[in-house]
């Protein structure tokens, strides 16, 4: 199975959580932060949205960081992702 966002829907795969501190402290399952960091996996046609023409400025494979509570999260077999909006994306990181 694929997911094949439409609009200007963007598929993210969240990064591994930090399982260590900087200072080498082991953090357990529950302590670890979510983080806001993801790679692109799938990116949707853009075009009209809204009635405004939305062009699509992430690609396959940036990473980017997102807002912390967007998105709808979707499992699809072992693996998990998370579906948002372009607009929701804060930043590519280079």
């Amino acid at each position: 199975m694929k997911l094949v966002p439409l609009g200007d829907r963007v598929v993210l795969k969240q990064l591994e959580a930090e399982e260590k501190t900087k200072s080498g402290i082991v953090l357990p399952g529950q302590a670890q932060e979510k983080p806001q960091q993801a790679e692109v996996v799938a990116v949707g046609p853009g075009g009209m949205v809204d009635g405004k023409e939305v062009t699509m400025e992430v690609a396959v494979g940036d990473q980017v960081i997102y807002s912390k509570y967007s998105g709808t999260d979707v499992k699809l077999g072992d693996d998990e992702f998370i579906i948002v909006k372009q607009s929701d994306i804060l930043a590519v990181v280079k």
